[in-house]
Parts: structure tokens; C-alpha cells; sequence
């Protein structure tokens, strides 16, 4: 077993421990890619991909398909170049850049799909992003969010979606590896101290109190142009949000 992919088993593992129905949420993903695009061979976009957990799922299953995977972070890059199936191409591009399409292939896309990501993003960044998307988007294309998307208009609602959260992570969770152990490791791991040293000197340390609510997501996806918006699968506040261009 590769380096690399003991990396990434380790970052699925720990992401496992915040989201413990990642998988059937990505198979929900990949189930609406298929409904929604024409043929076998959609043109995905992967926004903020990580170590390209989501498009390697895609690609597993639509091995004809073609996807773009952006990212910031370069060890989360590293690692998806060093595991990269055929079909995926990797680029290192910021989304809060205004000119982060002008860096990527142009469209149109069947597909944007983002997940456990845009959290980060600040209402304004994420408004502009999913307008960006819609004008990459061919008509009738999807965009398809999977994040914990809260509802702080239903307080009591929201309140047990949150504990529905917290017994599911308990009912999952073991001694597993955290987020700050997983990036604990990888600082130790010379192969990555290069990726490592670029990071910091990016300041990738992400903000604290940038969720936002599903009602800012849907707001932000309607003023992008996007005929229909709504949720097609919700487990406590983990949901797939679903726009159609």
C-alpha cells in the first residue's frame, strides 16, 4: 500500500467521524449525476475538492466521465494528484479569486458538484461562486451541494437536527483520528513537508464562523438564475442541496 493511499483511507476514516453517512451521501451525488446528465459521459466540475474524495467516486462509477477538480490547499492536491484516476484534471485555484473560471476549462458543464466544503465560504464568496457556476452550467445542468446546511429559522427544528447529528457521530464514532490529529500527522510526514510549507505560507487555516444557514444556500442559487432549488436528502443538518440551471 502506497503512502499516498494510506493518507487518503486515514483522511476518509477521520471524515467519517464529523459525517458518519458520507458514503450514501456521495452515492446520492453520483445517483443525480446519472439522473440529470446526458449519456455516459457527463463534464462534472468539482468545486473545492479536497483530495478528490468525490470525484474518485464519481469516476468509479462513470469511467467515461471527464472532471475538473479545484482546490486551494496543495497537500489535499498533492494527495489527489498522486492517487488521480483517468478522467480527473486538478487545478490549483482559489475560489474566492474573482477570476477562478478564467482559470479552468470553460463550459459548459453537465454538473457542479461540492461537497463538505463551501461552508468556508463568506455569503458574499459563496453568492458569487454560485453565479460563476450558473454561467458554467449548460441549461437544464445541476449543481448539487453536500454540507451540514442548518435551519436557524426553525430553532426547534434546528436544535434536533443537531442532536440527531450528535447520535449518530456517538453511535459511529470510536478512538478514531480527528481533523487536528489527521493535519498532526501529515506535518510529521517528510514527503508532505514541501506541500506542508506552502500551506502556511498561504495561511490556509480556515475561518471559525462561516456556515451558512440552507436559507442563505438557497437564497444566493435563486439570485444566481437557477430555476428549481431544494433539499433531496437530509440526515440531521447533512443534507444534499439540489439546484437545477
Amino acid at each position: 500500500m502506497s503512502a499516498t493511499t494510506t493518507w487518503l483511507e486515514r483522511w476518509d476514516a477521520q471524515q467519517e467521524t464529523y459525517m458518519p453517512d458520507r458514503e450514501e451521501r456521495f452515492e446520492v451525488m453520483v445517483d443525480l449525476l446519472e439522473l440529470t446528465a446526458p449519456g455516459a459521459r457527463p463534464r462534472v466540475l468539482d468545486l473545492a475538492c479536497g483530495p478528490a474524495s468525490l470525484s474518485s467516486r464519481v469516476l468509479a462509477r462513470l469511467p467515461e466521465a471527464t472532471v475538473v477538480g479545484v482546490d486551494a490547499d496543495p497537500v489535499l492536491l498533492t494527495l489527489a494528484r498522486d492517487a488521480a484516476p483517468p478522467g480527473l484534471e486538478l487545478f490549483d485555484v482559489d475560489l474566492r479569486s474573482p477570476d477562478w473560471t478564467g482559470r479552468i476549462p470553460a463550459g459548459p458543464y453537465d454538473a457542479v458538484l461540492s461537497t463538505t466544503a463551501l461552508h468556508w465560504l463568506e455569503p458574499a464568496a459563496l453568492r458569487a461562486v454560485y453565479a460563476a457556476c450558473a454561467r458554467l452550467l449548460r441549461p437544464g445542468g445541476l449543481l448539487a451541494n453536500g454540507d451540514h446546511l442548518r435551519v436557524p429559522a426553525s430553532p426547534r427544528l434546528d436544535a434536533l437536527a443537531l442532536e440527531l447529528d450528535k447520535r449518530r457521530t456517538a453511535r459511529h464514532n470510536g478512538d478514531g483520528e480527528d481533523w487536528r490529529g489527521w493535519w498532526d500527522a501529515v506535518r510529521a510526514d517528510p514527503d508532505l513537508s514541501e506541500a506542508m510549507s506552502e500551506r502556511e505560507r498561504r495561511q490556509f487555516d480556515h475561518p471559525e464562523e462561516t456556515e451558512n444557514s440552507l436559507a442563505v444556500h438557497e437564497q444566493a442559487l435563486r439570485e444566481s438564475g437557477f430555476s428549481e432549488v431544494g433539499v433531496l436528502w437530509r440526515k440531521g443538518t447533512d443534507a444534499v442541496l439540489v439546484a437545477l440551471r
